[in-house]
């Protein structure tokens, strides 16, 4: 897992990212996220693997949470000669615009905020009441802070965690989850 970095003073901005990349990965995304929105699309995160060589994954979505096949090749057609000119990555690479996806990674607030009520992954940078991994049912956004509704014996329990300090979240896939997700394609 890369380690991210937080922009802690952009936690009260529904539409920025919070966890944002470092190294090539950040120097990648400072390229690809105004092609995406230049292009009216959020830049969502860059990930490198050594998937077939080196792949550098760009996912992305427009405003209202979409993306089809078709979004991802206007990006890319954009992206790969803004890379190329760019010359950050100094070796052959294979370029995949993506959505992110039903179990998508959490990056902004209102990421937070509308994902509230489906369970999430959140992993912290900094150690939060004795632990560093949290699982638990997104509550929303309040005070800089998102809440996570936890199992605990005899019940639950309410944890609230500063979205400065949250190094990876995500959303876990779940018939609840999957149920949204075709509602919001039928009404779309």
């Amino acid at each position: 897992m890369a380690e991210a970095e937080i922009d802690s003073d952009k936690t009260g901005a529904p539409d920025e990212r919070i966890i944002r990349e470092s190294g090539l990965e950040a120097r990648i995304a400072h390229v690809a996220g105004p092609v995406a929105e230049g292009l009216g699309y959020e830049l969502i995160r860059v990930r490198i693997t050594g998937q077939n060589g080196m792949t550098v994954q760009v996912m992305a979505e427009r405003p209202d949470g979409t993306m089809g096949v078709d979004d991802c090749e206007a990006i890319s057609r954009d992206l790969s000669p803004a890379l190329d000119v760019a010359d950050l990555i100094g070796r052959p690479y294979n370029l995949e615009v993506s959505s992110p996806g039903i179990d998508r990674p959490l990056t902004r607030v209102k990421d937070f905020e509308l994902w509230a009520g489906h369970e999430a992954k959140i992993e912290m940078e900094v150690m939060q009441a004795g632990r560093k991994r949290f699982r638990g049912i997104l509550t929303g956004v309040k005070d800089g802070k998102t809440g996570l509704r936890i199992a605990a014996e005899g019940g639950s329990e309410d944890v609230f965690l500063p979205l400065a300090e949250i190094a990876e979240a995500k959303l876990v896939l779940t018939d609840a989850l999957i149920a949204a997700a075709q509602r919001e394609t039928r009404d779309a």
